[in-house]
């Protein structure tokens, strides 16, 4: 079986990491580099880091926050919000960068993943999908940071991506999203168990059994999360040596 990934997310806002609920009521987190040292030191497999407003405000993605982040991490290092064009990937990928996450922009040219899986390859490509289960019990997509429904189903989204040439999917509950009340697992198995590349789970970790939930309910291969590690609740380590307990094989 292959390891379970844990990955800590730096949302960016101002210069600042920011957490909220729901995509809503920010606070300040800390640094983003003191912080991206900080998850590297803890034993984090990757980082994610998502200049959260960038789409919404139509700029590009802070490059010198990039910077400053990968010259503090030696792991794999995922950067994400207001890339829009093949350029763009090159662009933060001279700055440290590992693997870049489209949203909005792929919502908006779904062949922006095939231009940049050709350039880069596939496992730089991958696709963040904020999803917000409906009345009728269906998921869709949302874009520019939450703040726009586009009526797409959120599984057919992730499969046409794949197709694509997306090489991983990031996929966050916008209904579980700061409230530590688990990840949605009916979301998380209905993408996993459609599209072969690995999905990392994302929205709603409150506790150890969480992120076990996440892999063996879900069937994600990686879990993220931001306030539980940004305000100490728990520990990397914490949630490694939980799920090593229960036979899940994480890198410690």
């Amino acid at each position: 079986m292959l390891t379970r990934r844990i990955i800590p997310c730096l949302d960016v806002k101002d210069g600042r990491v920011v957490k909220g609920i729901n995509f809503l009521d920010l606070k300040d987190a800390g640094d983003p580099a003191e912080c991206g040292e900080a998850y590297d030191r803890e034993g984090a497999d990757e980082l994610v880091f998502l200049d959260i407003t960038a789409s919404s405000d139509r700029r590009a993605t802070v490059v010198s926050l990039v910077r400053q982040v990968a010259e503090k991490v030696f792991i794999p290092f995922t950067v994400g919000g207001g890339i829009r064009t093949v350029d763009d990937f090159a662009a933060v990928l001279r700055e440290g960068a590992d693997k870049i996450s489209i949203n909005t922009a792929a919502l908006e040219d779904p062949e922006l993943i095939s231009r940049s899986a050709d350039r880069f390859g596939s496992q730089c490509v991958v696709v963040a999908i904020d999803a917000k289960k409906t009345s009728d019990g269906h998921f869709t997509a949302y874009k520019k940071g939450g703040r726009e429904d586009t009526g797409l189903d959120a599984v057919e989204w992730a499969v046409r991506a794949e197709a694509l040439g997306a090489g991983e999917i990031l996929l966050t509950s916008m209904d579980r999203d700061g409230t530590k009340s688990g990840f949605d697992l009916e979301l998380t198995a209905l993408v996993a168990d459609n599209v072969r590349i690995p999905v990392i789970a994302s929205g709603g970790a409150g506790r150890k059994e969480d992120f076990a939930d996440a892999f063996s309910l879900g069937h994600a291969d990686a879990a993220l999360a931001a306030s539980l590690f940004h305000y100490h609740e728990l520990s990397i380590q914490e949630v490694k040596e939980y799920l090593r307990d229960r036979d899940i094989p994480v890198r410690l």
